[in-house]
């Protein structure tokens, strides 16, 4: 029998007692923000769980679109993955070597696709190693499989569906203080600065303990409150381009919100369209 998967979240123990059960695909997600000096895949290529393979953010994504990693079509989507040797059996372990979190984003797009057996590797690649873990360089063998994808639209949220949401459903912005605020330029050239009308702002790094790992459900419950989100209510994330809006996701679906949106083009798409609306300065208290 497969092993039970505690979804969200797996800790190292968990996957070291597991890691070589045939149903488990353990996949590094890692995206870098592209100032950061560093690629996903060349880091896996120097070390990397063993048996792991890379899932690469930018590539698998609709590139018709002119926003970075939009969510692909779900049968692009399912013959990337299923290259990667996950079918609809397979319980699969993400995780990150990232100041991002990224491996949230492949964990929300799995589940968009309707694959629900994949959690996030509690403290990433530093955290299984922190338990004893082993890495290696050595590629792994993959056996490519099937995986249908089963489209969850619930899970995805458009430009339009945001702007149609603005006064009725609460919006939850993952990116840092100072660009929610409009007090500084945003990264990305052309983009307007603030945030979505509305919107809460609670930086994504603020889920996580010094060391790396996803804190407490209390914890976590106590930073979605003071950022006036009431958790028992639907919530839509977004970020800068729909990276860390996912890591927004993974933490209230630890906290049983598991049906929680992600708007995909994020402040990316919505900064960069003068038509739409936009407010500065800190949250507005609705």
């Amino acid at each position: 029998m497969p092993p039970s998967l505690p979804t969200p979240i797996v800790s190292p123990d968990w996957l070291i007692q597991h890691l070589d059960h045939p149903s488990v695909v353990v996949i590094d997600a890692s995206w870098h923000m592209p100032d950061a000096g560093r690629k996903g895949a060349d880091d896996f290529a120097r070390r990397h769980i063993p048996g792991a393979r890379f899932f690469d953010i930018d590539a698998v994504s609709d590139v018709s679109s002119p926003y970075p990693h939009m969510l692909p079509s779900p049968a692009d989507f399912a013959a990337a993955v299923g290259a990667l040797g996950i079918s609809n059996d397979s319980l699969v372990i993400v995780y990150d070597d990232s100041a991002v979190r990224s491996a949230a984003r492949l964990w929300w797009s799995l589940r968009a696709m309707g694959h629900d057996t994949v959690a996030v590797l509690l403290g990433g690649l530093a955290g299984w190693i922190a338990a004893g873990g082993t890495v290696t360089d050595a590629p792994g063998e993959i056996t490519r499989r099937t995986f249908v994808p089963d489209f969850q639209p619930g899970l995805v949220r458009s430009r339009t569906d945001v702007l149609a949401a603005l006064d009725n459903i609460q919006i939850l912005d993952a990116r840092a203080a100072a660009r929610f605020e409009g007090s500084v330029p945003e990264p990305r050239p052309g983009l307007r600065s603030g945030h979505i009308p509305g919107a809460r702002n609670l930086p994504f790094g603020q889920l996580f303990n010094a060391d790396g790992h996803l804190k407490s459900a209390d914890d976590l419950q106590s930073a979605f409150d003071a950022a006036g989100i009431d958790t028992g209510k639907p919530v839509i994330t977004s970020c800068g381009s729909g990276i860390t809006a996912s890591v927004l996701a993974l933490g209230l679906a630890t906290l049983g919100r598991d049906d929680t949106a992600v708007y995909d083009g994020s402040w990316t798409e919505w900064g960069s369209d003068p038509d739409l609306p936009l407010e500065t300065g800190t949250a507005s208290t609705k």
